[in-house]
């Protein structure tokens, strides 16, 4: 009776331990922060959908509003080409009238003929996450929220494992493929699994064709991606102190998701707010400047250097712009021994004061550079700069620091006065770089690229822009024969990122395109995908002009008249088709063998 009695004991003690562990896993927290909340005016009718989790595979050219029933055929299939190597995405949708608890993705390996496997490691499935944003409205200048239309749109891609559905909303879900390089070529197919409580609700079929070629590795693309980063932003928003240990850490997941886009240039100040204090974080100087008591000068390259070799450690070497001889403004900074204070002084080029100031940097700095092995790719970068001050900085830079570059997002046609100097030029959208002067530039391997800033309402990646535009970037730097990219704000954060969108002064989104603590945004996975075109579309049209064949000399004429449909300012009425015939093309094999 006793033994009955303990045994009794010890499976109602297991039972309740059981019991009590099923009720944690079930109130686990899925949601790591609170979105913003806005006043909606609501049409759906969510009395007549459905009770539970409703789900289908989506449209990534589509923006699902948080509030409003998908207007979809449900399916629960998706299919997909990619080359070895290339990143692809898919997007499901899932909305609900009543609230939903633990909802999660599960997913399976792919399988292809012959036992090849993708493993489910190369696919990751993302909550999208909604961010106040406004509208163009003309663009750039001053802004007063209650002037802009506001509206709640998703971009953030959030890495959590789960989320908690709140009734009468939607929950998109950004889902990612990356296939491996050495993956056999052929069809595959897996399955995700959408759990709610530790119960499936829905299965979803990928079926994804891989393009027996290959991508190279991002620090191989020819693509010159030029996203300026703001390390100061990182600071901030994780609360710590620049350039302490906690901070080269956080800046590790948003810096390699830029490397692993394929960026180029290293953004590093040679001084104090150059551009005169216009983010939320201020760009603070990686180079002190000390005149010491006997009016010489000394330079501390500490945190430049380790600045440079970080991002250089993780894929981005090929360029260092460094802002910048003419800020704006003409304002500078340095601390003064004698005085124990800071000094803060307006320097115009081509005045006393200003070569008395960048003279002595300028030597001291190109040997420091020939000493870390940087010379060559160290180029002194300034942002919209006059012909006339452009002018008197070049006279100087060229009697004291030959050797070094110039690179110059340029709305004042400077190229064509300077044209061995500007080694990495980038002109505004629209502008036009004429035949001879941009064959002059290829011939001499300079940089030839274009930006988009606050003024143009196509294309753009403000958190309201359609999200084909981000891919279409891609396609036109090659149709319009750039070599790339630049875009003025890769991280310099509004003050609540992840809640609110809008900044003070542009349109929203304008001042970054990821978030806080390397999540990713639909933009910027959408602008890889255009990148990842580019570079496609390159390789495609090489070995078709390495073919002297009749038939490759057509397939290259069909490949530029697709190509040239691409070359256009203003958004075409079908802008989504475009992207998906030419990715149709791209991955066709009668295209591709040759």
């Amino acid at each position: 009776m006793k033994k009955a009695t303990k045994k009794t004991f010890l499976f109602l003690f297991v039972l309740l331990v059981a019991i009590s562990c099923t009720q944690q896993a079930a109130k686990r927290d899925c949601s790591n922060y609170e979105e913003a909340i806005l006043p909606v005016t609501v049409t759906t009718n969510w009395g007549e959908v459905k009770s539970g989790l409703q789900a289908t595979m989506g449209d990534i050219n589509s923006v699902y509003l948080q509030h409003e029933v998908p207007n979809v055929t449900p399916t629960n299939n998706w299919s997909g080409s990619a080359w070895k190597g290339e990143r692809t995405s898919a997007q499901i949708v899932l909305w609900s009238k009543d609230s939903v608890q633990n909802v999660e993705l599960k997913v399976s390996d792919f399988r292809g003929d012959n036992n090849a496997t993708i493993a489910a490691s190369n696919i990751q499935t993302r909550f999208v996450r909604y961010v106040i944003t406004d509208e163009f409205a003309g663009g750039c200048g001053y802004r007063k929220p209650e002037d802009f239309a506001e509206s709640l749109s998703p971009d953030v891609l959030d890495n959590i494992d789960c989320m908690h559905i709140k009734a009468e909303t939607v929950r998109p879900v950004w889902v990612t493929i990356d296939v491996p390089s050495d993956a056999v070529a052929g069809t595959y197919e897996a399955t995700i699994d959408v759990v709610a409580n530790g119960k499936k609700k829905e299965s979803f079929k990928l079926s994804l064709n891989v393009v027996d070629e290959t991508l190279p590795h991002y620090t191989e693309w020819a693509f010159h991606l030029d996203l300026w980063q703001n390390p100061y932003a990182v600071a901030r928003t994780e609360g710590v102190e620049p350039w302490s240990e906690a901070h080269w850490e956080a800046l590790k997941a948003p810096m390699q998701m830029l490397a692993n886009a394929g960026q180029k240039v290293i953004t590093a100040t040679l001084n104090k707010r150059p551009w005169n204090g216009q983010t939320e974080d201020p760009f603070d100087t990686m180079i002190e400047w000390k005149k010491q008591t006997d009016g010489t000068w000394e330079y501390d390259y500490t945190v430049f250097d380790n600045w440079v070799e970080f991002m250089m450690g993780l894929g981005i070497t090929k360029q260092i712009n460094c802002y910048s001889m003419v800020p704006w403004g003409n304002i500078f900074f340095y601390f003064d021994e004698e005085t124990n204070e800071e000094v803060k002084i307006t320097a115009a080029p081509g005045t006393k004061e200003y070569e008395a100031l960048w003279k002595p940097f300028l030597t001291d700095f190109i040997e420091h550079l020939k000493a870390k092995g940087w010379e060559n790719k160290t180029l002194i970068a300034m942002d919209e700069r006059s012909p006339e001050e452009m002018k008197a900085m070049l006279k100087l830079l060229n009697e004291t620091a030959p050797s070094l570059g110039v690179s110059l997002a340029d709305n004042h046609k400077s190229y064509k006065l300077y044209p061995d100097q500007l080694v990495d030029l980038c002109v505004a959208h629209g502008a036009t770089v004429d035949a001879e002067d941009r064959a002059y530039r290829a011939e001499k391997n300079y940089v030839t690229t274009w930006y988009v800033c606050c003024a143009d309402v196509f294309p753009n990646n403000f958190t309201f822009s359609p999200p084909a535009e981000g891919a279409f970037i891609g396609w036109y730097t090659m149709a319009a024969d750039f070599d790339g990219f630049l875009r003025w704000a890769y991280n310099s954060w509004v003050k609540e990122p992840l809640i609110d969108s809008r900044f003070r002064t542009w349109p929203a989104g304008d001042t970054y395109i990821i978030y806080p603590q390397g999540r990713s945004s639909i933009r910027f996975e959408r602008l890889m995908e255009g990148i990842q075109d580019f570079e496609k579309i390159r390789i495609m049209k090489a070995k078709l002009e390495q073919n002297n064949s009749p038939e490759a000399k057509e397939k290259l004429n069909e490949l530029n008249a697709m190509l040239e449909q691409f070359n256009v300012l203003e958004k075409p009425d079908n802008l989504e088709g475009m992207l998906a015939k030419g990715k149709e093309f791209l991955n066709n094999p009668k295209y591709l063998n040759n």
